[in-house]
């Protein structure tokens, strides 16, 4: 076992395997720890700490390193800190331990989904800072919420806030996901999620009675989701949980100014990029709809998709890698020259 510490282990790594401790796990995450673990981490780092409760005990940690040039858009890099449930029994290891293997792969929930990320911007800002860097555009690294169970107590709320407004956001990263191949997948839009809870009342009994207008009877059609409820009679509702209505596209034209700066660090470091549009929901459709251009990046290649599975693993070297990228990709959109959207 390899265990936290243990002589050779890169710092990165020790601090995200710390990360990956603490049981942000729904549907109780435990948000105060991870608000702790934040804020010391601002503190260690010189950046600038502000907490926003969003909804009763829904805080989301905004860590800031300002930039030269107060009146161009800040670069948001965005993260949540919740994580899926777990079922222990199917796990080779503590979902909550870390655990490394021999090989240095990192067993846990959130290795992949996106405790990852949200060390790798930290690493990649301290890397910079303690280099000497300073760039013209403000970096926010924002953590929020409630992203596994929509968002509605997180960056729903948070962007409609007075704070978010104060970020004057004007690019903003945020998750995606791992590929199998040697490629990073990198998204420009998602799909539109639509969650429906159907209700049927009716009368109870047992299944060897003949009882007319039960509730489960009426489940048994098969038409469009009102036309169902219309078949059904009366008793019989839908209530949509999560409707979204408003799909927007991040430019991956080579004649964006955020698209040629994100992708021109790619190929100077020969990475393949393979645009996507997200399979399911991310926080980004939030700050899409805002009109803010968001990119979904996780990266994290040669490495299978284990997003809500079982055995969710990361492989250090995946990792560490993926901290040389925002290294890279940092300055280049925070050096990134007034644009007309800037206003």
């Amino acid at each position: 076992m390899a265990s936290e510490g243990r002589e050779g282990e890169h710092p990165s790594v020790t601090l995200f395997r710390r990360y990956l401790r603490i049981r942000t796990v729904q549907p109780e995450p435990d948000y105060g720890a991870a608000v702790a673990f934040l804020e010391e981490r601002g503190r260690q780092l010189g950046l600038g700490c502000q907490k926003v409760e969003v909804a009763p005990g829904r805080v989301v940690t905004i860590l800031t390193w300002p930039g030269t040039n107060p009146r161009l858009s800040s670069i948001l890099l965005n993260s949540h800190t919740d994580v899926v449930p777990v079922f222990k029994e199917h796990w080779s290891h503590d979902p909550f331990e870390a655990f490394k293997d021999a090989e240095g792969y990192i067993y846990a929930r959130g290795t992949q989904d996106m405790k990852c990320v949200s060390i790798q911007y930290l690493e990649a800002v301290r890397r910079l800072k303690a280099e000497g860097h300073h760039f013209p555009r403000t970096i926010h690294m924002t953590f929020v919420p409630d992203e596994e169970v929509g968002g509605h107590q997180g960056m729903a709320l948070f962007v409609k806030r007075p704070e978010f407004q104060a970020l004057r956001a004007g690019f903003a990263l945020d998750e995606g996901l791992a590929n199998p191949s040697d490629a990073f997948t990198v998204f420009y839009s998602e799909r539109s999620t639509w969650w429906v809870r159907v209700l049927s009342t009716g009368k109870p009994g047992h299944s060897s009675r003949f009882v007319e207008d039960t509730a489960v009877e009426k489940l048994a059609f098969e038409e469009q989701l009102q036309g169902w409820c219309r078949a059904a009679g009366e008793g019989v509702t839908l209530e949509f949980v999560q409707k979204w209505t408003e799909p927007r596209v991040t430019s991956i034209d080579d004649s964006d100014p955020w698209w040629a700066a994100f992708s021109g660090v790619c190929k100077d470091m020969n990475l393949s990029l393979e645009p996507e549009i997200f399979p399911a929901a991310t926080d980004s459709r939030y700050l899409r709809v805002m009109g803010i251009p968001a990119l979904g990046f996780s990266p994290m290649n040669r490495t299978p998709v284990l997003l809500h599975d079982h055995d969710e693993r990361l492989h250090e070297a995946v990792f560490l890698r993926g901290v040389d990228i925002y290294t890279r990709l940092l300055p280049a959109l925070a050096s990134m020259p007034a644009l007309p959207s800037d206003g």
